[in-house]
């Protein structure tokens, strides 16, 4: 039978049971119980009432066995004419898998030792007009599974399990950072100038005040002028934009965790990403033993540190000192970066890192030593300004952290917003963010920061091989492009 055909007998169905005074979008019972809770308690001739989605119907002449679903569980129901009447009975031709109704009954197990609910009553909550995806054995679609989200987490109980999962995730590190006496803060997703990550941002306008804005690519220069306030211990799990490419790993828009303590550095923060990784996987998964896409992932602290001038020095001839020319010149020598006449140090760091990534191995990897010239809101080190205090976290070939020991010089910060603008095409559009500065000359405590990418480490731990699988609504091109 066509999709269409399904769609008109519904509605057909639908139709009958009005007619016969039925009301096809009711109200739950009040005192339903979740169905996982009523397996798990189970007690014979218990009375319950419970809610949720048909899936599975077996008409076995007077008696019906049917599945009923809810976000918790599944239980069987067993409906008998001369339990409900003839007459209400013959309201179940016109109820189909997909429907949601509400029941009350007597529980019991069958010969089986099945849980199994004996129907006494019941009523229409919600009549679907479309058939469940194909016939709950799965989707399968890529695309409709991210178009029709609601559909995957119908008929794939283990894209379920991943988002459950997810959430349990951005929970155990809240409760975490909480626990260290962490304040957990909101700060604008709307800025005047695009600011605290290198990153091309998304425009908006601002009608009442006429002025353009710009969907924040990170938080990071909101949450240290909190610094500046007293707040010493702040964190926000943040939306942030960047419009840029689409890939495995990147998506418009993407959720981060960031982390400011004041009194501390980026030694602190090596400390606090480390324990509070290992932390959460054992809350949450029991282990620190995971599988990444075929290979393993050991997070059994202590996690391996590498100097990123070290490696670039090894495999590129690169040093912290060469102009933009030098290290274009050393790259092309190296087989990189052939086509290109000119990049800017931003973009060296990106095909550098891109490279690096391959050799990181999969277990969790921190490179420091990064240069000062690609950390603008970086500390130096004491025994090299050319060096930065700074370190990435790499796990399974994947950047997933970011963490500085943070500028707290307004003077220094001033030159270093005004020479990235002078070298870097890309920022020419941006503006030296006066606010920032100004915060900084009221005096910020010196600070460690963090960034991690909860996307990315939510991929790790629930070995999904693609960031729009940890993302419920990932951004899609839309369906008439992809037709043209």
């Amino acid at each position: 039978m066509e999709l269409e055909e399904i769609i008109q007998l519904r509605k057909l169905k639908r139709q009958a049971l009005e007619q016969a005074g039925v009301a096809v979008f009711d109200k739950p019972f009040h005192s339903r119980l979740d169905i996982g809770d009523i397996v798990a308690n189970f007690q014979e001739a218990k009375k319950v009432q419970a809610c949720g989605r048909l899936i599975a119907k077996r008409l076995h002449g007077k008696v019906i066995f049917a599945d009923l679903r809810d976000s918790t569980g599944k239980i069987q129901l067993y409906i008998k004419s001369d339990f409900i009447g003839a007459e209400k009975f013959k309201l179940l031709d016109n109820i189909e898998v997909a429907d949601f109704i509400g029941i009350a009954g007597e529980l019991f197990r069958t010969h089986t030792g099945e849980a199994t609910i004996k129907v006494e009553n019941f009523i229409v909550l919600s009549k679907a007009l479309r058939p469940l995806p194909e016939k709950w054995h799965g989707l399968k679609d890529v695309e409709a599974r991210y178009r029709q989200r609601y559909l995957d987490l119908i008929a794939n109980e283990e894209v379920k399990k991943v988002f459950i999962l997810r959430s349990q995730i951005v929970s155990g590190i809240r409760q975490f950072l909480e626990g260290k006496g962490f304040l957990e803060v909101e700060t604008p997703m709307m800025h005047p100038i695009p600011g605290g990550a290198a990153g091309r941002p998304f425009k908006t306008h601002h009608n009442e005040y006429t002025i353009d804005l710009f969907l924040r690519i990170a938080p990071e220069l909101y949450l240290k002028r909190l610094l500046v306030g007293g707040l010493d211990r702040v964190f926000e799990i943040n939306r942030s934009f960047r419009n840029e490419g689409v890939s495995i790993k990147h998506n418009p828009e993407f959720t981060m965790l960031e982390v400011y303590a004041a009194y501390a550095n980026v030694d602190s923060m090596m400390h606090l990403c480390e324990s509070m990784t290992v932390g959460v996987a054992q809350a949450i998964f029991g282990t620190l033993q995971f599988t990444y896409q075929g290979k393993p992932l050991d997070l059994t602290p202590p996690w391996k540190k590498v100097s990123f001038a070290e490696l670039v020095k090894l495999k590129f001839g690169i040093e912290p000192q060469d102009t933009e020319a030098q290290m274009l010149e050393k790259l092309k020598n190296s087989g990189f970066a052939k086509d290109r006449d000119r990049l800017s140090r931003t973009q060296i760091s990106k095909v550098i890192e891109e490279t690096l990534e391959k050799d990181m191995g999969g277990n969790p990897t921190f490179v420091t030593d990064y240069y000062t010239v690609l950390c603008p809101l970086a500390k130096t080190r004491a025994d090299n300004p050319l060096i930065s205090e700074r370190f990435e976290l790499f796990m399974a070939g994947m950047e997933v952290a970011n963490a500085y020991s943070e500028l707290n010089d307004p003077l220094e910060q001033q030159r270093r917003f005004e020479q990235e603008i002078k070298e870097d095409p890309e920022a020419a559009a941006k503006s030296v963010d006066a606010d920032d500065v100004l915060a900084l000359e009221h005096g910020m405590p010196p600070a460690g920061g963090l960034g991690i990418g909860i996307d990315r480490l939510v991929m790790l731990l629930t070995n999904q091989a693609s960031i729009r699988d940890v993302i419920l609504f990932p951004l899609l091109r839309p369906v008439e492009a992809i037709e043209k």
